[in-house]
């Protein structure tokens, strides 16, 4: 069994599934690139850079990697920076989004926090401080992965497809 997150990115066959939870991820990464954002910056060329390398392997070697990301409108300016830039960008390297729109029907949500989902068998729970810290992923018991497939394939159910709530709710 994998032990960490990287292990899990470096072994899985088939898929890697992300769901995302929060509305705020700006003190998890990306701090400078979401900082110039805030600022009106232009997007530096090489934004994602190691992240865009990482998703093209694996797509070009018949992986699949997607997510699903639960929100509510209005955007926060760090959804604002995370469709806008993060995901825009990745889906050039083949990565797949998804949007449930939970808007005005809280009863959308999934009940359960952020996790990633290798191959629809084992798990890696995401951990967030109240700030939006990343805290650290815990990878859980294998029999546990059967339970998170439920989740992923209850959000999918719900979810549109990234370009288009993009093309209808983007700013």
């Amino acid at each position: 069994m994998a032990e960490t997150l990287g292990d899990l990115f470096d072994s899985f066959q088939r898929e890697a599934f992300r769901l995302e939870t929060l509305d705020d991820y700006s003190r998890s990464g990306s701090v400078d690139a979401y900082q110039s954002f805030i600022a009106g910056q232009p997007k530096p060329a090489d934004y994602n850079a190691d992240w865009l390398d990482e998703v093209r392997g694996h797509v070009e070697a018949g992986r699949r990697v997607y997510r699903v990301h639960v929100l509510s409108r209005p955007l926060t300016p760090y959804l604002r920076f995370e469709l806008g830039w993060g995901y825009t960008t990745n889906a050039t390297a083949g990565e797949e989004f998804f949007i449930l729109d939970a808007t005005g029907q809280p009863d959308l949500a999934v009940g359960v926090g952020d996790f990633w989902l290798f191959d629809s068998a084992t798990v890696a729970a995401l951990r967030y401080s109240d700030d939006g810290r990343f805290t650290g992923a815990e990878v859980l018991p294998e029999h546990q992965g059967a339970q998170y497939a439920q989740h992923r394939d209850l959000a999918l159910s719900r979810a549109v497809p990234f370009a288009d709530w993009w093309a209808k709710y983007g700013e």
